[in-house]
């Protein structure tokens, strides 16, 4: 006669709060393979009341035959069970305990005379070789020996100013023009000490390191998100005085038929009352602030960047006269074959985004 009904579970599968505590450490530690952490998976799922083979592998995304086999593999030897079985041939000399001791200690230890772990000081700390702490970091994409920087706003109106820009970018306003405004200041006149020394095969172009400073000027540059034309005026002093000045001379570059919108930072100058004045007497020009410590929302960054990387990190100036003559040049080079950035996030995606990152970060201060 056929049987009927639900099939067997299998054995009882009793878990205790120790064995628990390690199945949910493995299910979800980076240092997890990803077969362990299945493994986990299944004896978790296994242990809930009530739970079958058929039912555990639709939950999982494995076979009934799988399930099985783990079941009966941790109710005979324990979490030891889940463990790979040996195979034939020579034993790996790197044991996965070792590899997770690296883990751990490069994640969550420093050593006791740096900020960072260094390769020599990880194979001291681990009696590992040096290689293979770099083949462990490697695998595990871990650099001990990098730290980014970040920032992240306290701007009570956030949110508000993230939609308020980055709605100009993907919709802006007709019959207007869109400018990011923002000054490029304190750029130095550098003379090196010595000449310096050409490029040759097998070699790069050499530099001293010291240098003799020549004054400064300050680059006021208006970004048209159109078409990438820019705006440029230099100034060797950088105040309200500067910046209303600059503002007038947006007002007659640009058609008298457009509106303006202008993409600015919570910079002092580009608030004060001599300048609140002059937008009040310009009303076709509108101010749109960036939220505080988010300047990476100003396109009219990327394109200072561009002018750091092409022209100012390696010129050399006798002068501030010199230097700002080579800005003008590159400023009117650039408007010869302007090319406008692409912005392509939404507001709602940078959002989202940040709430993931806050969540990550918060949840790694506990």
């Amino acid at each position: 006669m056929a049987r009927t009904g639900r099939p067997r579970s299998g054995p009882d599968l009793v878990v205790t709060d120790a064995q628990r505590r390690e199945l949910v450490r493995g299910a979800r530690a980076a240092t997890s393979t990803q077969a362990y952490a299945l493994r986990c998976r299944i004896v978790l799922a296994c242990a809930e009341p009530g739970a079958f083979n058929t039912h555990v592998a639709a939950e999982v995304g494995v076979s009934a035959m799988t399930v099985r086999k783990w079941r009966n593999r941790f109710i005979e030897y324990g979490l030891a069970g889940l463990a790979d079985e040996p195979r034939p041939g020579r034993p790996p000399s790197i044991l996965l305990d070792q590899v997770q001791q690296v883990v751990e200690m490069t994640l969550e230890q420093v050593p006791a005379d740096a900020t960072h772990w260094s390769r020599s000081a990880m194979a001291g700390r681990s009696g590992l070789s040096k290689s293979t702490v770099g083949r462990i970091w490697r695998r595990f994409d871990l650099k001990p020996h990098l730290a980014d920087g970040f920032k992240i706003s306290t701007d009570p109106l956030f949110v508000e100013k993230v939609v308020d820009v980055v709605g100009l970018y993907h919709n802006p306003p007709e019959r207007a023009v869109v400018l990011c405004v923002d000054e490029k200041s304190q750029m130095q006149a550098l003379d090196r000490s010595q000449p310096v020394l050409p490029m040759m095969p097998g070699m790069p172009e050499r530099r001293t390191h010291d240098y003799a400073r020549h004054g400064t000027t300050s680059l006021f540059a208006a970004f048209n998100i159109a078409d990438g034309t820019v705006i440029g005026e230099l100034h060797r002093r950088h105040r309200a005085t500067e910046f209303r000045k600059f503002l007038t001379s947006i007002d007659k570059t640009v058609p008298a038929e457009l509106d303006v919108h202008v993409v600015c930072d919570n910079y002092a100058t580009h608030k004060t009352p001599m300048v609140q004045q002059w937008l009040a007497a310009h009303p076709r020009f509108h101010v749109h602030f960036t939220p505080t410590g988010s300047s990476w929302l100003n396109q009219v960054e990327r394109w200072f960047g561009l002018l750091t990387q092409q022209l100012l990190r390696r010129s050399v100036h006798k002068s501030v006269a010199a230097l700002e003559k080579d800005v003008r040049d590159w400023v009117d080079q650039w408007n010869t074959n302007p090319r406008p950035f692409v912005w392509r996030k939404t507001a709602d995606e940078i959002l989202d985004s940040l709430a993931r990152y806050l969540q990550r970060i918060s949840g790694a201060e506990h």
